[in-house]
């Protein structure tokens, strides 16, 4: 999938699952906090047969939602940006968010201390979906049994090698998350942020 039909398909998410925030909209302050766990998949990475995905698992009060996309043939580094822009535009107001990814590549890049070198559509995307909010960025290593980022990586492999987003796997991955309840001083009649 080249980075223009990857823009139509998030497009088509955000129409479909999300509001645009204005600027007088009244949490404009950035008061809730959202976590994103986030991972990018490219299975055959650099081949012309590589099968990609992106996968990020946003949660706040302690609950889980899952967002994925088939990326077709995009290269694993394009995978992590996607990955962590769709974590964003599932967002549907400004939030502080703190984005976790075990890409060295965004967190530097998106931190100053990597200069942009390739892949500029696709930062410029990720620039876009990061505007509204105010972002800290932060590595997970890899494969080391973090719950949540084991969850992401587990779905964008199984998404990236069938092909298209099963929701059953979106399930399965907020399901070995499991589900926290919010502490009783936290108000939980807010409506959905993503």
């Amino acid at each position: 999938m080249n980075c223009r039909t990857w823009r139509f398909a998030l497009k088509q998410i955000r129409a479909k699952n999300l509001s645009t925030v204005s600027d007088n909209h009244p949490n404009r302050g950035h008061s809730k906090l959202v976590t994103i766990f986030c991972d990018g998949s490219s299975l055959g990475n650099g081949r012309d047969e590589a099968r990609a995905a992106a996968v990020a698992l946003l949660g706040y009060h302690g609950l889980w939602r899952a967002f994925g996309l088939y990326l077709g043939k995009a290269t694993n580094q394009q995978a992590e940006i996607a990955a962590a822009t769709l974590g964003l535009e599932a967002l549907k107001e400004p939030c502080k968010v703190r984005v976790f990814t075990d890409s060295r590549y965004v967190i530097e890049t998106m931190s100053g201390r990597y200069r942009r070198k390739a892949n500029h559509e696709w930062w410029k995307r990720l620039d876009e979906a990061a505007a509204d909010h105010k972002i800290e960025w932060e590595w997970s290593k890899g494969h080391s049994g973090h719950v949540i980022q084991e969850a992401a990586d587990r779905a964008a492999r199984k998404i990236a090698a069938l092909g298209h987003v099963e929701p059953s796997v979106l399930q399965d991955a907020v399901d070995r998350i499991g589900i926290v309840e919010p502490a009783e001083h936290e108000p939980v009649d807010e409506p959905e942020l993503f």
